[in-house]
């Protein structure tokens, strides 16, 4: 079994700011411990600190037991045999690649066939084989195909939800005893996060993950560690009594912040009185210096803890007055995912949009947003003034990925660069500022991507998954954002508490068929590769 062990953990951004200090925790055998916080605020650098892709500024981190580390994004250039050997131990990746190497190098000579051998040998005795046999029961259960059918396969053809489903599958029923999972249940949908709960629930791994969906925190984690204001503190029951805790502690950290100001100043004035009488009487002299002394040390001791400052993020989505039908289907049929189905959007609705993975909703706003980009038959039409503008799921924008924030602002929308600092600011992205989009943490791009949507003035809100890494807070006042916005909205969205405030549901069924609903489906299944 496995452990994980955090002793005075710090770590400085590249530029040499610092991100973690005295970060200490430790999460015991078979533990499912939560990693949660503001966005940017160090969670997935923690994690990676912990795989040991970063080094810290100082401090230890001892594991046991083996990793198995799932992040936050995954490449689509691979195969489905590269996906799963992503996530597979180190001995393996190791044994495969130089497997690869000597049979590329196979010739008729002796020498070249040894070399080959060995491999294979050394590919067997690291567990390769065996590991495959794991591999073909994650992808007969993931995907409905055994391994060696779809091993070529590439993964850019799955879903996002079949692309995690598969890698927690591998990862689940693999050696290490110690798994970091980086937003696991992104792209999940429902019955796909109800699985991984009770996966989750049932592994006698140690889990250390980073998730937003409270349900899912609810269910599956019995410690919550939060990284806030630079450092971490764990409340050691559920998810269920940690709003509470978050707000005690940080009422006693108000308090004691209080006191500490009070003695300070306390200290500070006979400092000042005995100094005047010093000057009077040198009797006093040695009072005075003692004074002096005890307020030095207390100085140097430092204050305590500051209560965590609570975000104000503040979205103000515009749009504008477009003509009364925003979006007109007729017959539309996306090829090989939905049978024919008939829509219209009106001005000003809020629609949400559900289903199972791989059942086309993501294909369907892509489509909105550019017809020419999704093959389909019937049409799609937009109405008068209608201005779309699309939220992107995986995040995956080759436009922006070198450049800055406030490059992106300043050139693609001509505004000054203090403009686009106070932009920013608004979203509590001033600091990220002059770092490359690709560099950004999840939240912050999710972040930055609604900001650009802001900017834009779109009239159409195509939204995949927006909520799927942004935190509570970030969240929250997206909503908000959505509330006050002067034009449409559709959203496919997994996020139970997201799709409350919505008028009604577009529901993508797992055999093709595509319905309104007043009220919102959750219990869909996920439909046979295929179909």
């Amino acid at each position: 079994m496995g452990h994980i062990d955090v002793s005075d953990l710090a770590y400085a951004l590249p530029d040499g700011r610092p991100l973690l200090r005295e970060v200490s925790f430790r999460v015991g055998q078979g533990a499912k411990a939560a990693l949660v916080g503001p966005n940017g605020g160090g969670k997935t650098t923690l994690l990676r600190l912990i795989a040991g892709e970063l080094a810290p500024s100082a401090g230890k981190i001892a594991t046991t037991g083996g990793l198995g580390v799932m992040r936050q994004f995954t490449p689509g250039d691979r195969t489905v045999g590269q996906l799963l050997l992503s996530v597979a131990p180190p001995q393996i990746k190791a044994a495969t690649a130089a497997l690869a190497r000597a049979e590329a190098a196979l010739t008729g000579a002796s020498e070249s066939q040894l070399a080959y051998a060995q491999a294979i040998s050394d590919f067997t005795d690291a567990g390769g084989y065996d590991l495959e046999v794991v591999w073909d029961a994650c992808t007969t259960v993931a995907l409905g195909l055994p391994y060696e059918q779809v091993r070529d396969r590439p993964a850019g053809t799955l879903s996002g939800g079949e692309q995690k489903r598969l890698m927690l599958e591998a990862l689940l029923r693999g050696p290490d005893h110690v798994l970091l999972l980086d937003e696991p249940d992104n792209y999940l949908d429902i019955p796909g996060k109800q699985w991984l709960e009770e996966r989750l629930q049932a592994t006698t791994k140690t889990v250390l993950l980073v998730s937003h969906d409270r349900r899912l925190l609810a269910g599956a984690a019995d410690r919550i560690i939060t990284v806030e204001s630079g450092t971490v503190w764990v409340h050691g029951g559920g998810f269920a009594t940690y709003p509470a805790a978050r707000r005690d502690r940080a009422a006693r950290l108000d308090q004691l912040r209080r006191r500490w100001d009070d003695e300070h100043a306390r200290l500070r004035r006979l400092v000042h009185t005995l100094r005047q009488r010093a000057a009077a009487n040198d009797a006093v002299a040695s009072s005075y210096q003692a004074a002096r002394t005890r307020l030095a040390r207390f100085e140097e001791a430092g204050p305590p803890e500051p209560p965590p400052r609570e975000q104000n993020i503040r979205v103000r989505l515009r749009g504008g007055r477009t003509g009364k039908r925003a979006v007109t289907c007729q017959r539309l049929q996306l090829a090989d995912l939905t049978r024919p189905f008939d829509l219209e959007v009106w001005y000003g609705e809020r629609i949400a949009v559900l289903g199972a993975n791989g059942s086309g909703k993501s294909q369907f706003l892509k489509l909105l947003a550019d017809p020419s980009s999704v093959p389909h038959h019937g049409t799609v039409r937009l109405g008068a003034r209608v201005t779309p503008g699309h939220f992107v799921q995986t995040h995956t924008r080759p436009d922006l990925r070198d450049r800055t924030p406030d490059e992106i602002i300043t050139t693609d929308f001509g505004t000054t660069l203090n403009d686009a600092m106070r932009a920013l600011a608004r979203y509590e992205l001033a600091p990220t500022r002059r770092q490359p989009f690709h560099t950004l943490s999840g939240g912050q791009q999710a972040r930055l991507q609604i900001l650009l949507l802001e900017l834009s003035g779109c009239t159409l809100l195509l939204l995949d998954e927006p909520t799927d890494n942004l935190d509570l807070a970030s969240a929250q006042a997206l909503q908000d954002g959505l509330t006050a916005y002067q034009g449409t909205v559709l959203a496919v969205t997994h996020d139970r508490w997201f799709a409350e405030d919505f008028d009604r549901y577009l529901v993508f069924d797992p055999d093709g068929t595509v319905h309104s609903s007043a009220t919102p489906t959750w219990q869909v299944n996920n439909r046979t590769p295929g179909t």
